[in-house]
């Protein structure tokens, strides 16, 4: 299950990418209606080993959605996503439980695509971070009056994702109590400009990269609870990176354009703060979450 940048600058609640930086997780079917939990790395010693973890919420979301009643599972997590940095970790969960949850009612059930984002979108909340997790690449995502919709495109093969991830976290109901709930009209006038310019940066002219990652919606409001994120994205917009903050932060996105400006905001970001950040070179994820099966009765 990758990781997933939302916002990417203007894009807020809209825009997300899937990068190569995965979760793993694999389901057993027990018998009986008992949960067992393992977990692994990232939030090992957080993460809840019972009914209440989100990745068995999700699955058993799913259940119920069809009808069903979940089996015993035996859950065993790898995980790699950070917790609380704005790499789409929650998102992650819960597209991971409802893949699991697609495997192991194949054959009986089955998930469609607009299903799977519907029922991701009610548990996350918003689909800008599922979306991408689902589908990968780069997605668009909004809600009609028929439910949550996305579009997948692809993203240019220039495009040199870099991810500063800080050892502080940030929680994504505390960033988003921090915007008001109104914005002037000539600055959403400008983010929407960004927005279409950053469709066409991030598909055909990386080059356009920098102008097209400025926002005045939502980041400048958060910067008061994340100082060193916003000095470090300052630092390199300053030095011509086009560097945003990663969903609610406190992680930093630097999309360049080309391997080789990556390697140059990675060092300049090493010179220019003594905050310990880091650094993830990645690339674009095209595929997004994937069920494999491992044995019989295992997703």
């Amino acid at each position: 299950m990758p990781a997933t940048s939302a916002n990417l600058g203007p894009g807020f609640d809209t825009l997300g990418l899937a990068l190569s930086l995965y979760d793993e997780l694999v389901v057993t079917r027990m018998p009986g209606d008992g949960v067992e939990v393992t977990v692994h790395g990232e939030g090992a010693q957080e993460v809840p080993r019972d009914a209440s973890n989100l990745v068995v919420r999700a699955m058993a979301y799913a259940f119920e959605s069809v009808g069903r009643r979940m089996p015993g599972v035996r859950l065993d997590a790898r995980n790699v996503i950070p917790h609380g940095r704005g790499l789409g970790s929650s998102g992650a969960a819960v597209v991971s439980g409802l893949l699991a949850a697609k495997g192991l009612l194949a054959g009986d059930v089955e998930f469609g695509a607009e299903t799977l984002l519907r029922l991701a979108t009610e548990l996350e909340g918003h689909p800008d971070n599922v979306a991408p997790a689902l589908f990968g690449g780069l997605t668009i995502a909004w809600v009609d009056e028929s439910g949550p919709q996305h579009k997948k495109l692809l993203v240019h093969r220039g495009v040199s994702p870099l991810i500063f991830v800080p050892e502080s976290t940030m929680s994504t109901s505390v960033a988003r109590s921090l915007q008001p709930l109104q914005v002037p009209r000539e600055d959403a006038v400008f983010n929407v400009s960004r927005s279409a310019l950053l469709i066409a940066a991030l598909m055909q002219s990386p080059e356009l990269l920098l102008a097209a990652t400025e926002d005045k919606l939502h980041q400048s409001y958060r910067a008061q609870a994340m100082p060193e994120t916003d000095r470090l994205v300052r630092s390199l917009r300053n030095a011509g990176f086009a560097a945003v903050v990663s969903g609610a932060g406190p992680s930093v996105l630097v999309l360049a354009d080309g391997p080789g400006r990556r390697l140059a905001a990675a060092d300049l970001a090493a010179r220019s703060t003594d905050t310990p950040w880091e650094a993830l070179m990645l690339a674009v994820d095209f595929k997004g979450g994937t069920v494999r099966d491992i044995t019989e009765g295992s997703t």
